[in-house]
């Protein structure tokens, strides 16, 4: 079980956009590979930063508005949200540091 939270196109602007605390959003859908390879770092991060960050997780399969409205063309596409705004991404199945490099950026 993911330690993120599922966000829907309909609880989005609530979690995402209205946190107090910047957001990790990990735009992902069950039949891709490299989301499933991402998801434990994700996790881990999740773990690491849980009282600096909110980490959620985003079904594009399942929340197509969301997707369409940040223009996800690949997946795992990750966002962090920093007082209602996008102020990074990072495309692709990425290490660890990686992830944690770029969110420290914005702590």
């Amino acid at each position: 079980m993911s330690v993120a939270a599922a966000v829907t196109d309909a609880t989005f602007k609530q979690e995402v956009l209205e946190s107090s605390i910047p957001v990790l959003v990990d735009f992902w859908a069950p039949w891709c590979g490299p989301c499933r390879m991402v998801a434990p770092v994700v996790d881990e991060i999740a773990q690491q930063y849980s009282d600096q960050v909110k980490v959620v997780k985003v079904n594009t399969d399942e929340n197509p508005s969301v997707a369409s409205q940040y223009g996800i063309r690949s997946i795992p596409t990750l966002m962090i949200f920093k007082d209602g705004q996008r102020v990074d991404t990072v495309v692709g199945a990425v290490p660890k540091t990686t992830l944690a490099n770029t969110l420290d950026k914005h702590l």
